[in-house]
């Protein structure tokens, strides 16, 4: 039961953060000029990214799962995980710079 919970703990998560940060990522973009549409894969896959880097490294150890398998991502891959979603925001900007 506990699994049960804890995956509709992450679904519902997951849905509110990366929403919300793919609508901040997508006003950010217009205001600057970028149609969103266009670039929008890429400001949801680095939400996702930053969203599975604060689950694994926050989240996980405060919901109703406590099996095995618990552990924090490795600092080298968080940092790596995080580097690669900035360059993922910072794409769009440049892409539409270019003709």
């Amino acid at each position: 039961m506990r699994t049960l919970l804890e995956l509709i703990r992450i679904i519902f998560l997951f849905f509110i953060v990366v929403g919300i940060i793919t609508f901040v990522i997508n006003s950010i973009y217009l205001k600057i000029g970028i149609t969103a549409e266009k670039y929008a894969g890429f400001g949801f896959i680095a939400a996702f990214v930053l969203f599975f880097v604060l689950y694994r490294n926050k989240w996980q150890f405060s919901g109703w799962y406590k099996g095995k398998g618990r552990q924090k991502l490795p600092k080298k891959l968080s940092k790596y995980l995080i580097l690669s979603a900035i360059f993922l925001l910072l794409l769009p900007p440049v892409l539409n710079l270019l003709p």
